[in-house]
């Protein structure tokens, strides 16, 4: 079993229901999925940069990835429906806390001028968006292997009905936001 998941079943929750009142051990939130999106726009010229992102997603999350596919045509992007546009991967379970763990405790502190994650980012529903400018942050990416830094959006669905539990949800797990 991961830390952090340890660290949930042991702390948080307990700390969650004293701080909400729930009284019923099922009303605790808790961490659903993570859902890792890379978008790359360059694909529909070069089908190799697609690959390469493929391979780096995968690498991150260690779990197979799958291909994001354009809904509708647009003229003006020279984009056709159907067309290979990105990639996503969606983390439950035990590969999720370890992905959790490895991103709050090894990536995020690697960030250029890191400061914190913005703590407004909730959608209202009591899930998180965080978005990373690079893939390098990460230790498995290797430097000299890559062609183009790319970005990724990183959600964080938890079963919260609200963005002040979700928040401190996160915040428990180790979530480093802005004062």
């Amino acid at each position: 079993m991961s830390r952090l998941k340890e660290t949930y079943l042991n702390e948080i929750a307990g700390g969650m229901q004293k701080k909400f009142g729930y009284k019923n051990v099922m009303e605790i939130p808790k961490l659903d999925k993570i859902v890792i999106n890379m978008g790359i726009g360059e694909a529909k010229d070069n089908a190799k940069v697609l690959d390469t992102a493929v391979k780096d997603l995968e690498i991150i999350a260690g779990q197979k990835v799958v291909l994001t596919r354009a809904k509708k045509s647009i003229a003006n992007f020279k984009l056709r429906e159907g067309m290979p546009i990105g990639c996503k991967v969606t983390l439950r379970g035990e590969k999720m806390y370890e992905f959790a763990d490895r991103l709050i405790n090894l990536a995020l502190p690697r960030v250029r001028d890191f400061r914190g994650v913005n703590p407004n980012a909730f959608d209202g529903r009591g899930n998180y968006a965080l978005g990373i400018k690079e893939q390098l942050i990460f230790p498995e990416i290797e430097y000299d292997k890559v062609d183009k830094v790319r970005g990724m959006d990183i959600i964080f669905v938890t079963t919260a009905k609200t963005d002040e539990e979700a928040r401190e949800l996160l915040t428990l797990f180790g979530m480093p936001f802005k004062k």
